[in-house]
C-alpha cells in the first residue's frame, strides 16, 4: 500500500456502496497519512460497519507505539508468514474506502 491517500467520497455514498447499515459522518480527506485514524469497513456480525481505526501495526509481541509508523506496509509474497503481520492477516481483515493513493 502507498504511504498516502484520499476519500473523498459521501458518507451516503460509501454506506449505499458497502450495504451498510447506517452511515458514519465523515469529512472530505485529501491527505491520509500512516499513524491518522481512518475509516475502514469491517464486519459485525452478519452485517458491515464503518468504524475509525488507527493506520499501523503494533506486532503482538511489541509494546513500543513508536513502532507503529514502520509498521504499515507489508509484501504481498510473505504477510502469512512474517510474525509481524501472520495472526492480524489471518484474523483481523478490513476494507478501506479510498479515491486515491500517491507515495
Amino acid at each position: 500500500m502507498c504511504g498516502r491517500y484520499t476519500l473523498r467520497t459521501s458518507s451516503t455514498q460509501l454506506a449505499e456502496n458497502f450495504q451498510l447499515l447506517r452511515e458514519h459522518p465523515l469529512q472530505p480527506r485529501y491527505n491520509i497519512a500512516p499513524t491518522q485514524p481512518v475509516a475502514a469497513v469491517r464486519l459485525a456480525g452478519s452485517s458491515r460497519e464503518l468504524s475509525l481505526l488507527h493506520w499501523g501495526l503494533i506486532p503482538s509481541w511489541s509494546k513500543d507505539l513508536k513502532r507503529v509508523a514502520r509498521m504499515i506496509d507489508a509484501r504481498a509474497e510473505t504477510i502469512a508468514t512474517k510474525p509481524s503481520f501472520r495472526s492480524a492477516f489471518r484474523h483481523r481483515r478490513y476494507l478501506i474506502p479510498a479515491d486515491g493513493y500517491y507515495e
